[in-house]
């Protein structure tokens, strides 16, 4: 039996994308994806999709582009990222680049009652995890995904003390899994953790974050003036044009003075 996906439609704007986030409104939306650079806040990039895109589906295109663009295949040298960026994939390709990358963290809700898996040690020379009664997991296979699944021994885990704690399964295993790339998300978070990493981490704030804040509240891009993909990429493109003339415009200002 075929398995059919439902999306919604706006039948006033259908180039349109109905989005649904925590925190965010319901609804029929689209997203400005933008990029500045840290020094001077500067939009280098404006790029428009419908609402039910991820963030991180045009990242690494975009990033392939502006290195292009601006000359920075061998140059580049760091970017700060929100959590919806952290995936396997984006985590590869920056470090495939040699890019300085950092990412925020997810939060992650272990199954209550249940063994976290940050309580399973990873051993990359036997590629095995050993659980806390130092049994071994096992790589049993990948998963269309990319994700290898380490299985636990059901005859072990039958005689377990913590077996309760470990696993509901009826055939008394636990199965944890790991990316083919997870050593380039390990990358990014260990880069997190260093001191040039959150420093970097924290001038999103001063510059992303404040960029879109400003387009918002101060030029208008909270709501679409036109329907249509084109015509709203015009307005993300004028309102990021008129916030770097004012960038511009506030530096020269200051040199000057």
């Amino acid at each position: 039996m075929t398995e059919t996906k439902e999306t919604k439609v706006s039948t006033t704007d259908p180039e349109s994308g109905y989005m649904v986030r925590d925190g965010k409104p319901e609804g029929f939306f689209y997203l400005d994806h933008r990029t500045v650079d840290h020094k001077f806040n500067i939009v280098t990039d404006v790029h428009i999709t419908p609402g039910n895109v991820h963030d991180s589906t045009p990242y690494l295109d975009r990033l392939e582009l502006q290195m292009k663009k601006f000359g920075f295949e061998n140059s580049l040298e760091a970017v700060a990222l929100d959590a919806g960026y952290f995936t396997a994939a984006i985590c590869k390709g920056l470090h495939k680049r040699n890019i300085f990358a950092v990412i925020g963290g997810r939060s992650f809700t272990p199954t209550k009652g249940l063994i976290a898996k940050w309580r399973f040690k990873y051993d990359a020379q036997r590629d095995t995890y050993i659980c806390p009664q130092n049994h071994d997991l096992p790589y049993s296979t990948t998963d269309r995904e990319g994700y290898r699944q380490y299985k636990s021994n059901p005859k072990v885990c039958a005689a377990c003390p913590m077996l309760n704690e470990c696993t509901r399964s009826k055939n008394k295993q636990r199965v944890l899994t790991r990316h083919v790339w997870q050593d380039s998300k390990e990358w990014v978070k260990q880069n997190g953790r260093s001191r040039s990493g959150k420093y970097l981490y924290r001038l999103r704030y001063q510059t992303v974050e404040r960029s879109f804040a400003d387009a918002k509240e101060l030029h208008g891009l909270r709501y679409c003036r036109l329907r249509g993909k084109k015509k709203v990429l015009e307005q993300a493109l004028m309102t990021a044009i008129c916030q770097n003339v004012k960038k511009i415009a506030n530096h020269l200002e200051r040199q000057v003075g």
